[in-house]
C-alpha cells in the first residue's frame, strides 16, 4: 500500500492552543475583551468601497503585476507618506495581503536544505513557517548579531510584531551589511510602518539604510492595518527590480494574483492619506487609554513604540499572566508565540473598539 506524502512538519498554530483561555474569557459578564489577534474593528472607509465595487462587471482575469494605476500609486503614497523618492513603478508588485508572501517567499527566492533563514529573537510566526516549507533553517538573531554563513535571507521588522520596537536607520543599515556580507536576501516587514507613537521608523527602502543601492532588499507592505483592509488581503512588495521580476515571474506561473477588484481598492487606499491619518488616531486614542491602565495594574510594557500592540509583563510565565487577564475576560496572546525568549510577556493590542478597550481598562482597574 503506497501511502500518502505529507508536507513539511509545522509547528502547531498557535492561535489554537489559546482555545480554553478564550472560553475562559467569554465567561465574564460584560463579555470577552479580544485583544490577543491584531484584527482590523474600523469601518473600510466609504472612498475605498467604492473603489472595491467599480470595477465589479470586468469579467477579465486580472494582470499579476497589477495595474499601472496602482503600481504608480504604491510609489506615490510611499514617496509621499515616508520620503522614498525616485522608487520604480515596474518594482513594486501586489500580493493577497502580506501574510502569504511571507509564507512563500523563501520558497519564491528558490530556497531550500542547505540555506538559512535568519529572523529576529522575537518574530512573527510564519517567518519560521516560510523558512519551514522551503526546508530550510532557521536562525533566530539577537539584537546587533551578524546571521551566519550559509544564510540565504534575512528578515527585520521595525516596527516589531510583538514588541512595537523601532529600530534606527543605523541599525537597520548595520542589519542590511551584515546580511550583504553573507549574500544574503533582506526582506523587511514593514506592515507597522504607518503607526508610529514615540520613534520614527525608517524603511528599508531609504537611502540612509540601503547606501544607494537597492540590491538584494525587498520591502513588504500591508494594508490591513493602516487601512483596516484585513478583510481584502491587500498588500505589496516593492525593492530591488531584478528580485521583484522574478517573484513576479513565478507568481504568474502558480496563479497569485490579486483579484481585480481589491486592486482597485488599493489604488484607491494608496491615494489617499485622510483615511489613514484617521485610523491613526484612533490607534492613539485606545493607546493613550490602555497603556496608562496597564501600568496602573502593575504591568511593566517594554517598547511599543509604535504598531499596534503593547508588549506587556508582570514578571511571571506568559501563560500564567494570560490566565490572570482571562479571569478578567481580557484575551491576550503570550510572548511565547514569537519566541522563546517571550516567556514572561504578552502582546496586548490595540484593535478593539473604543467600548471594549473602556471595558478593558475598567477591568485591569
Amino acid at each position: 500500500m503506497t501511502s500518502r506524502r505529507r508536507g513539511p512538519a509545522l509547528p502547531d498554530f498557535p492561535w489554537d492552543s489559546l482555545a480554553d483561555h478564550a472560553a475562559k474569557a467569554r465567561t465574564h459578564p460584560g463579555g470577552v475583551v479580544d485583544l490577543s489577534i491584531g484584527t482590523p474593528v474600523d469601518p473600510v472607509s466609504s472612498l475605498i468601497q467604492t473603489a472595491l465595487t467599480s470595477v465589479a462587471d470586468q469579467p477579465g482575469y486580472p494582470t499579476t503585476h497589477g495595474t499601472p494605476e496602482l503600481r504608480e500609486a504604491t510609489v506615490a503614497s510611499l514617496a509621499r507618506r515616508y520620503g522614498l523618492d525616485g522608487l520604480d513603478p515596474t518594482a513594486v508588485l501586489p500580493t493577497m495581503g502580506s501574510k502569504e508572501l511571507v509564507g512563500w517567499l523563501p520558497t519564491l527566492l528558490g530556497l531550500g536544505a542547505g540555506d538559512v533563514v535568519a529572523i529576529p529573537a522575537l518574530a512573527y510566526p510564519t517567518y519560521e513557517v516560510g523558512a519551514l516549507l522551503a526546508g530550510a533553517s532557521v536562525v533566530r538573531l539577537r539584537d546587533g548579531e551578524p546571521p551566519p554563513p550559509g544564510t540565504a535571507l534575512v528578515w527585520l521588522n521595525s516596527p516589531s510584531n510583538p514588541t512595537g520596537r523601532v529600530l534606527s536607520a543605523a541599525a537597520m543599515a548595520a542589519a542590511v551589511g551584515a546580511a550583504r556580507d553573507v549574500g544574503a536576501v533582506v526582506a523587511s516587514d514593514e506592515c507597522y510602518l504607518a503607526l508610529s507613537w514615540d520613534a520614527a521608523p525608517v524603511s528599508v527602502l531609504d537611502p540612509a539604510v540601503h547606501g544607494g543601492s537597492l540590491d538584494g532588499l525587498l520591502a513588504v507592505h500591508s494594508l490591513s492595518k493602516s487601512s483596516s483592509l484585513a478583510g481584502y488581503r491587500a498588500g505589496f512588495v516593492a525593492g530591488d527590480p531584478s528580485l521583484v521580476s522574478g517573484l513576479l515571474e513565478l507568481r504568474k506561473h502558480a496563479g497569485m494574483i490579486v483579484p481585480r477588484p481589491v486592486q482597485a481598492a488599493m489604488t484607491a487606499a494608496l491615494s489617499d492619506d485622510d483615511h489613514v491619518v484617521a485610523q491613526r488616531h484612533r490607534y492613539a486614542s485606545r493607546r493613550a487609554v490602555l497603556l496608562p491602565a496597564l501600568l496602573a495594574a502593575g504591568f511593566a510594557v517594554d517598547h511599543s513604540e509604535a504598531g499596534l500592540y503593547l508588549w506587556s509583563t508582570r514578571g511571571e510565565d506568559a501563560w500564567e499572566t494570560v490566565g490572570w487577564l482571562a479571569q478578567r475576560g481580557i484575551l491576550a496572546a503570550p510572548g511565547t508565540f514569537y519566541g522563546p525568549s517571550g516567556n514572561e510577556h504578552v502582546r496586548i493590542a490595540l484593535t478593539a473598539t473604543d467600548e471594549r478597550i473602556a471595558a478593558a481598562v475598567e477591568r485591569l482597574g
